[in-house]
């Protein structure tokens, strides 16, 4: 039953990201940016976020929603599934995010998204799409938009450690601009390979805003780890990670 289901979820939400997609290349170019988010991203993601909960029966929490700031910052998320795209996306609003250049290229939705000034990255050219990151990063978080970016690069199987890269860490430190993370334990309900969906409730937690202390490499490096390890602390409180006892037994 729940494999009909999900077939029938991935038709619905196929055929509403083509519609939503026709319908936003027509109406997001007469919008300002804020209108034309909230039209082209926000309504279908938190429509595909409500279709995941009717269909598939995966729901969720959120904790420490208390964290979030008035003023947009880098936000700074664990990356185990496509959910959490569309749940951030949904959330938080306007957003830019950082995302492979090929999506742009999607017909319809991907050519919608390119009206929303993301910071469209070749995964390929490592240096530039770092460069590029530290420019436009900057730029949207001066025109007042949150910067979504999940250091670690693709997703992450469930039940595996955090590991961030350091270029949300060096916008945010660059910036003069806190970090925002988010833990989640999507990939558990939501696998990254295969096409099933396992009902349930992901947990969803906002950490507490993370200050850069002073400039530079150091700082950039100081502030990363103080967000991968406040990460992987949470993950391990949900039950994704080992205790960290565990770790040291098995290495000794």
């Amino acid at each position: 039953m729940q494999a009909i289901r999900t077939v029938l979820y991935y038709l619905l939400l196929s055929i509403s990201a083509f519609v939503w997609g026709t319908l936003s290349i027509f109406i997001a170019p007469l919008l300002p940016f804020r209108a034309r988010y909230r039209f082209v991203v926000q309504t279908w993601c938190r429509f595909a976020v409500w279709l995941t909960r009717v269909m598939v029966n995966v729901r969720y929490e959120v904790r420490g929603v208390e964290n979030i700031p008035e003023r947009p910052c880098v936000i700074l998320s664990n990356h185990q599934s496509t959910w959490e795209t569309f749940f951030l996306s949904g959330y938080f609003e306007p957003l830019s995010q950082v995302l492979k250049r090929e999506l742009l290229f999607v017909p319809f939705f991907g050519w919608a998204l390119a009206l929303l000034k993301p910071i469209a990255i070749d995964r390929s050219q490592p240096k530039v799409a770092l460069k590029q990151l530290a420019k436009q990063g900057h730029e949207r978080l001066q025109q007042g938009a949150w910067v979504l970016i999940f250091p670690e690069g693709t997703r992450i199987p469930a039940g595996e450690p955090a590991k961030f890269s350091r270029g949300g860490s060096a916008l945010a430190v660059n910036a003069s601009l806190p970090v925002l993370p988010i833990a989640h334990n999507a990939g558990r309900f939501w696998p990254k390979n295969g096409w099933a969906k396992h009902p349930g409730t992901i947990q969803v937690v906002i950490g507490p805003l993370m200050q850069p202390q002073g400039e530079g490499p150091r700082a950039i490096a100081e502030l990363n780890q103080r967000a991968e390890n406040w990460v992987n602390d949470t993950l391990r409180g949900m039950g994704e990670l080992p205790a960290v006892e565990t770790l040291v037994a098995k290495a000794s």
